[in-house]
């Protein structure tokens, strides 16, 4: 195993991507992708976050009260934070990992942002499906998050981009070794369900969305915002060894 709208289709070897992005210009054709009637067969990418993973707890798997590890990556300078001790974000990671548990929905924090230092965006993340690697190795095949430039720039300038990360179907997966660096792009129009197009080329695991909105100022609404505060469990990277050099 390798690791107002429009729509990005991200690929990478075991990973893809799907936002809604602006352009139609560079939309992929529908009738590639998409069912006779356009939709996912059960669900839709903008149903409310959190409906699809929690439809995911009543059917079968052990996705009950599991840590699905996550690991997130953009551009240089970029930092992703977890909400700690209640509203607050800790601490940027540039290669934050973190066990997010399905059918919760996560509130993050972006900074670092080239080009518009200072700015933050506060993206969610819905696990609706977990990933089963071998035995032990849960955080070397995390699901990973790649945000990129552009939808940061769409997000910045007050567009909302979903994305719909699912893990390929390996009959008919690329024969080729992706990272997040290297991952593809295609294009949908906001008319097609990112859903159903992520559903063709795989099993859907989880749903990015990343708009312009910001923390509310009263206290009260806080809840609502950070989605009750569900649980997570930080994933801690190991430190590389520093050796002295011998004269």
């Amino acid at each position: 195993m390798t690791p107002p709208q429009t729509s990005l289709l991200r690929i990478a070897a075991s990973i893809i991507m799907i936002a809604v992005s602006g352009s139609l210009s560079e939309a992929a054709d529908p009738s590639l992708y998409l069912s006779n009637t356009g939709q996912h067969r059960l669900h839709s990418s903008d149903m409310p976050p959190g409906q699809i993973g929690q439809a995911r707890l009543t059917g079968r798997g052990p996705v009950q009260s599991y840590f699905q590890p996550v690991a997130f990556s953009g551009p240089k300078g970029v930092g992703f934070s977890m909400p700690e001790s209640g509203n607050f974000f800790g601490k940027p990671d540039s290669s934050l990992q973190v066990g997010l548990m399905i059918g919760g929905v996560y509130r993050f924090c972006i900074t670092g942002i080239p080009g518009a230092e200072g700015a933050e965006l506060y993206p969610t993340i819905e696990l609706i499906d977990r990933i089963y690697p071998p035995p032990g190795l849960a955080t070397s095949f995390p699901i990973m998050i790649n945000l990129d430039k552009e939808d940061l720039a769409a997000a910045l300038d007050g567009r909302m981009v979903t994305r719909v990360i699912y893990l390929e179907d390996p009959q008919t997966a690329f024969a080729l070794p992706e990272t997040p660096k290297t991952s593809r792009a295609i294009d949908i129009a906001e008319y097609q369900d990112a859903l159903e197009v992520a559903d063709r080329f795989g099993r859907p695991v989880a749903i990015v969305r990343i708009g312009s909105v910001s923390p509310p100022s009263a206290e009260a609404l806080m809840p609502q915002f950070f989605f009750g505060y569900p649980l997570w469990a930080p994933i801690y990277q190991p430190e590389q060894p520093e050796y002295a050099v011998q004269p």
